[in-house]
């Protein structure tokens, strides 16, 4: 029997081809009280989404009809799932699905086979920043931007820019330390942990990103070393 849903239950959407996965997924979800509905392909979970209304979504990666690349980019461009949290689960493990990944606005990236337990640890941490976000965080003033740690806002000159959970977390984290310079394997530890199976190169995947939208001189690259945030106008 499944629980009687909870109107603030997080809303997470599973999409994936694979039905036995599905099945595990939604069976432990629930488990945990999360208000959970499934898409078999990237072009069904377009279709689903809008009316489900998902906090997160669990998204393959390789799937028929629109595979995860290609829907993460068409729900990114939907002003309703620009902040929604996406995570990425695949089989593949190579830089290349990994990097496009997050070049296609992947906040998170799961390698199957998938551990319920692992997986759970990692959407209960979300849902507690979610819910209470860091006690010490603030808004910091610098070069122009102006970051609210606590309402995961960025604006410059009055104007909001909307990043991604793990690209903001990148730039506050740095903005945070202004002077101090941080190679690829220290920002990897703070930003995605030591549980996540990430590349060094998806630092500089977010790092690109960042720049793109709130301007090339903000992070400044440090040849061989890593990234600062720059103070300098």
């Amino acid at each position: 029997m499944q629980p009687t849903a909870n109107p603030n239950a997080y809303k997470i959407l599973v999409v994936d081809d694979d039905p036995d996965i599905v099945e595990l997924l939604e069976y432990n979800l629930r488990r945990e009280g999360y208000d959970v509905a499934s898409a078999p392909d990237g072009r069904k979970a377009l279709e689903i989404a809008p009316q489900f209304g998902p906090d997160i979504i669990l998204l393959d990666v390789m799937m028929p009809h629109l595979d995860g690349i290609a829907a993460c980019r068409q729900l990114r461009e939907l002003p309703k799932f620009k902040d929604t949290y996406i995570i990425f689960l695949t089989a593949r493990a190579e830089e290349f699905s990994e990097v496009a990944a997050f070049d296609a606005g992947a906040d998170d990236f799961i390698a199957k086979p998938i551990k319920p337990r692992a997986l759970l640890s990692r959407l209960a941490a979300f849902v507690r920043r979610d819910k209470d976000p860091q006690h010490t965080s603030d808004t910091i003033e610098i070069n122009g931007l102006t970051i609210d740690r606590t309402g995961f806002a960025v604006f410059q000159e009055g104007r909001k820019i909307t990043l991604p959970k793990k690209e903001f977390e990148l730039l506050a984290f740095l903005a945070a330390s202004p002077h101090k310079v941080f190679g690829r394997d220290e920002l990897l530890q703070n930003i995605w942990g030591n549980d996540v199976f990430v590349l060094a190169r998806t630092v500089d995947v977010h790092v690109r990103k960042v720049r793109e939208k709130v301007g090339d001189h903000h992070i400044q690259t440090i040849k061989g070393v890593g990234y600062k945030f720059n103070t300098d106008n």
